[in-house]
C-alpha cells in the first residue's frame, strides 16, 4: 500500500527498498575492491631479506702489520759442527735430544797417540823439574863457597886465583839453574801444543742447548768439510732458551715497523696466539726474489718463558706487529665495511647505506671516527643476494625453516 508524503504525493515501498539495496551493493563492491587491492599489495610486496646484524660498540682497535708469506721459528744460537781433525769416532757420549751444557764433549776422535805424547811431555816436565832442583842446589853451594873464599881473601888466607875460580864456578852454576828452569818452561809449552792437538780431536758444546741431529756413529771415519763445500754437520746443536720468528713483510708495510714494537705470533701447530714477543731486527735491505712481491725480513723474538712451551725450530709461524692502538673508540667489524668507508645500517626495518670516517683498522675491527654511533645495528652479511640500500630487512635468527 502506498503512503502519502508531506507534499501530498505518494511513496512506494518497493522503490525505497531498491535504493537501499543499491547502496549496500555499492558498499560491498568497494569492500571487495579494497580487499583485492590489499591482497594484491600483500602478494606483490617486497619480501624482507634476512641479514646478520651486529650492534656497534666501543672498544680497542689496533693497527697491525702482518707477514706476506709464512715465517719460520728459528733459534737465536744454532751450531752445525764437525771436528776440526779427521779420524775415527772413538767416543760419542750424547744422542739426539740430549740436553748439554757449554763445554761438554759431544764427540771425540781417536787420539791415543796424542795422549801418549802428552804423557811423555808430562814426564819430561817432571824430569826437567828434577834437573832444576839439582842445578839450582849446585848453584846455591857454589855461591856459598865463593862468598866464603871472598871473606878469606880479605884476610889474605886464600889466593886471588882460588877466589876467581870459585866465583866463576858460582856464576856458571847459576846460569845452569836458570837454563834448567827455562827447559821446564819449554816442556810446559810443548805440553800445551800437544794438548791443543788433543783438543782438536774433541768436539765440545759452545753453549748450553739440545742435540738436534747426529750424523756420525762410533767407529766411523769422518773428515772436516772441505773449504767452500757444504757437508752434513757431525752435530747440530740448538739453544732452545732463545727462539724467534723470521718472516717477510711487504716493502710497503715495512717502514711502519720499529725495533722494540710488540708483536703476536700465530703458529699452525697451536691454536693459541702468543703475544709476548717484540721486534728484534729489521733487515737493512729488500729481498727481490719475486719481482712483484718484494719483502723485508723481520725478526720477532719471544720474551716470555711461557711462550716458548712446545716450540721447535722450523715450525711455520705468522707475525702480527702492533703499530698503533686506540682505546674506547667506536669500532665496527671490518667484514661489515663496504667500499672502504660505508656500512649498511638497519633503520626502521630498512637498510641504509651510511658513510663513516675511517680511523685505525685491522682485519678484525675498523675505527669509526664519525658517521656511526654505538648501539646502532649494522649488517655483517653484506655479500648476500639482495642485501643493498633501500630494501627492507629482518635479522637472521639462524633457524632454518
Amino acid at each position: 500500500m502506498a503512503t502519502c508524503r508531506p507534499d501530498g504525493s505518494e511513496r512506494s515501498p518497493q522503490g525505497s527498498t531498491a535504493r537501499h539495496n543499491g547502496r549496500v551493493r555499492t558498499l560491498i563492491f568497494l569492500l571487495v575492491a579494497l580487499g583485492i587491492g590489499a591482497g594484491g599489495w600483500w602478494l606483490t610486496r617486497p619480501k624482507p631479506v634476512e641479514v646478520l646484524l651486529h650492534t656497534v660498540e666501543r672498544g680497542l682497535v689496533r693497527a697491525t702489520v702482518s707477514n706476506t708469506r709464512v715465517g719460520t721459528v728459528e733459534a737465536c744460537r744454532r751450531a752445525r759442527m764437525s771436528p776440526s781433525a779427521a779420524g775415527q769416532v772413538a767416543r760419542l757420549p750424547v744422542k739426539e735430544g740430549d740436553s748439554v751444557q757449554a763445554g761438554d764433549v759431544l764427540m771425540e776422535i781417536w787420539n791415543d797417540d796424542l795422549q801418549a805424547q802428552q804423557r811423555h811431555v808430562d814426564a819430561e816436565i817432571v824430569a826437567a823439574g828434577r834437573r832444576v832442583e839439582e842445578a839450582c842446589a849446585q848453584a846455591d853451594g857454589a855461591g856459598r863457597e865463593a862468598e866464603r873464599l871472598r871473606k878469606m881473601s880479605q884476610k889474605r888466607l886464600v889466593s886471588e886465583d882460588a877466589l876467581d875460580v870459585a866465583q866463576t864456578r858460582a856464576a856458571a852454576t847459576r846460569a845452569a839453574c836458570a837454563a834448567a828452569r827455562a827447559a821446564v818452561n819449554v816442556s810446559r809449552e810443548s805440553r800445551q801444543v800437544v794438548e791443543a792437538q788433543v783438543e782438536r780431536t774433541r768436539l765440545r758444546a759452545p753453549f748450553a742447548g739440545v742435540v738436534a741431529e747426529l750424523n756420525a756413529k762410533l767407529g766411523e771415519f769422518i773428515t772436516p768439510s772441505p773449504t767452500g763445500i757444504a757437508t752434513l754437520p757431525a752435530v747440530d746443536l740448538i739453544d732452545m732458551a732463545c727462539l724467534y720468528v723470521s718472516a717477510p713483510i711487504d716493502e710497503v708495510d715495512a717502514p711502519q715497523i720499529r725495533t722494540g714494537m710488540p708483536a703476536c705470533v700465530s703458529l699452525d701447530a697451536f691454536d693459541d696466539k702468543r703475544c709476548g714477543a717484540v721486534v728484534r731486527r729489521i733487515a737493512p735491505y729488500v729481498l727481490d726474489r719475486e719481482k712483484q712481491a718484494r719483502t723485508v725480513e723481520v725478526e720477532v723474538e719471544f720474551t716470555q718463558a711461557d711462550d716458548l712451551r712446545g716450540l721447535l725450530p722450523g715450525y711455520s709461524a705468522d707475525i702480527e706487529v702492533l703499530v698503533d692502538e686506540r682505546k674506547d673508540v667506536v669500532r665496527i667489524p671490518t667484514e661489515a665495511v663496504v667500499k672502504d668507508t660505508h656500512v649498511l645500517v638497519l633503520v626502521d626495518g630498512v637498510l641504509e647505506l651510511r658513510e663513516f670516517e675511517r680511523g685505525l683498522a685491522n682485519w678484525e675491527y675498523t675505527e669509526a671516527k664519525a658517521g656511526v654511533e654505538a648501539g646502532e645495528q649494522i649488517v655483517l652479511s653484506v655479500g648476500r643476494d639482495g642485501v643493498k640500500a633501500g630494501v627492507p630487512a629482518v635479522e637472521d635468527d639462524g633457524i632454518d625453516e
